[in-house]
């Protein structure tokens, strides 16, 4: 009896040790080698269990997707330090969120066993699709959360990913799993000739990635620099998160504003504040400190500031366009909210027990989804708050030309941990992909300007408060992915599909 109990055990830790390991191939770590042997024993742990039934399949996917997210979201918990109501809920959000969405994993491994994965070229393909598609619900179901997908191990290798530009991400994630995957072909019944034949393909095409990525920078770093009419200056204030929920007199944090942004009157400048930096009023309440910006701020300057806004008893997370007289020149509000942080689901039942959103106040925001294109002296800005920068294939809804990815954010909430690091990497990618240069204003995290091939060309570390300045930038022509979006992504589960197919007849 012991020893089957101890067989049991050792049975989901395997998984969940393989998790763990594989998590830290995604930033600030970065050693994406470590999927090679994750992915390949993962494979191969399956293929060898085949005989336990569907549903301890899928307890090994779900513990393998514990393990990976249990050490990579860990930060989530700092959220609920901020007001004792959620201390209670930090052990239970610990293990209860990975737990939840270890579930995709789980689901990979459930419909792989209807397969019968064997040690073959079908069995590779096979697994890397279905795991790909489960990233791609994960990402898109019940709102969406497609944090951490498995090709942000890529994130450092700029020449690598200039292929999102074609592609998009999640095509991307399924080529990164089947290459991760290759090693176990060394554990296949094939020809050596065969597998050699493999090797050589998959180094060719790696190869010829890496040349395409070279050829795609070294053609932007030829492009002509377009000078800007208007200066932008990034604000990264650093107020600490804590203040926000002490009530802390507004005009205070304005002054702090107004003399890290340093003002020059003659100057045309665009000021570009994070999100929710006025946390302690509402838009409509700006205009008590009106005096305040106007002498500081002058005809030649606009400010662009994340601040809550109500409309017909609803709270938006909201981004303002003003000049110097606090004049709304444009306003976008939140579309994808963060659940539990910016609404509470069941908010009905939910408040009856004492819970409230995560975020101050008690009143959950409401989302928007009207998405225009910002003009502001013929410089066009695609706005984006916070979390929402990390939706692939979704951020142009209007179809309109563009200049700049704006997104303003607050990654106070992720405390001294890993998390700014990953918030980043998603606008890394989201530059790539959509062929646009990318401003980033964080309080609390990384303020940085990104350009069209994901290289950082200005930064504001998280620990420090400062500015940096833009003034002028290089344009790309319009990216594949920009145009079609996830539709190639089906595209490619098409093809493997048909792949598939081919290799059964060929009995691969």
């Amino acid at each position: 009896m012991l020893k089957k109990i101890n067989n049991k055990l050792f049975f989901f830790i395997i998984p969940i040790l393989l998790g763990i390991i594989s998590s830290f191939s995604l930033p600030p770590y970065n050693f994406f080698i470590l999927n090679f042997f994750t992915f390949s024993f993962l494979f191969l742990f399956i293929v060898s269990n085949f005989y336990l039934g569907k549903w301890r399949l899928f307890l090994l996917g779900w513990a393998f997707g514990f393990g990976y997210f249990v050490s990579n979201i860990y930060w989530i918990i700092n959220s609920l330090t901020f007001e004792e109501i959620f201390l209670p809920l930090m052990p239970i959000a610990f293990f209860l969120i990975p737990l939840f969405l270890g579930l995709f994993y789980g689901l990979i491994t459930f419909i792989c066993s209807f397969f019968n994965l064997e040690k073959n070229y079908r069995s590779i393909l096979i697994f890397a699709l279905i795991f790909s598609i489960a990233e791609f619900l994960r990402g898109n179901i019940l709102g969406g959360f497609p944090w951490n997908l498995i090709a942000y191990s890529w994130t450092e290798y700029i020449n690598f990913i200039q292929i999102l530009s074609i592609i998009g991400t999640y095509s991307f994630n399924l080529l990164s799993i089947t290459l991760f995957l290759l090693p176990v072909i060394i554990f296949f019944k094939k020809s050596q000739f065969s597998k050699i034949l493999i090797v050589i393909f998959s180094i060719v095409s790696v190869g010829a990635n890496i040349y395409f990525g070279k050829s795609v920078i070294n053609k932007y770093h030829e492009a002509q620099l377009i000078d800007l009419n208007t200066k932008i200056k990034v604000v990264s204030p650093k107020v600490e998160l804590s203040r926000f929920f002490q009530n802390e007199d507004p005009n205070i944090i304005i002054n702090e504003l107004i003399d890290l942004s340093k003002p020059e009157e003659k100057k045309e400048t665009l000021f570009i504040l994070p999100e929710g930096i006025l946390t302690n009023i509402y838009l409509k309440d700006l205009n008590i400190y009106k005096e305040n910006f106007k002498n500081n701020f002058s005809e030649n300057h606009k400010i662009i500031l994340g601040i809550n806004s109500q409309s017909d008893l609803k709270i938006y997370n909201s981004l303002v366009v003003l000049d110097n007289n606090l004049n709304i020149l444009a306003n976008y509000k939140k579309n994808n909210l963060v659940p539990f942080g910016e609404f509470l689901p069941f908010e009905n039942i939910f408040s009856k027990i004492g819970l409230k959103k995560i975020t101050h106040g008690y009143q959950s925001f409401s989302s928007d989804d009207d998405r225009k294109i910002i003009d502001i002296n013929n410089i066009k800005f695609l706005p984006l708050i916070c979390y929402e920068i990390i939706y692939t294939g979704k951020l142009n809804k209007s179809g309109e030309k563009f200049d700049f990815i704006l997104n303003i954010s607050e990654d106070g909430w992720f405390g001294n941990s890993i998390g700014p690091h990953q918030h980043l990497l998603h606008s890394i990618f989201r530059s790539v992909e959509e062929g646009k240069n990318l401003i980033r204003s964080a309080n609390n995290g990384m303020s940085v300007y990104i350009n069209p091939i994901g290289q950082i060309v200005k930064k504001v570390e998280s620990t420090e408060k400062g500015t940096f300045e833009i003034k002028n930038f290089r344009k790309i022509s319009k990216t594949i992915f920009g145009q079609y979006g996830n539709k190639i992504f089906f595209y490619f589960l098409l093809f493997y599909i048909s792949l598939i197919f081919f290799l059964k007849k060929k009995g691969s």
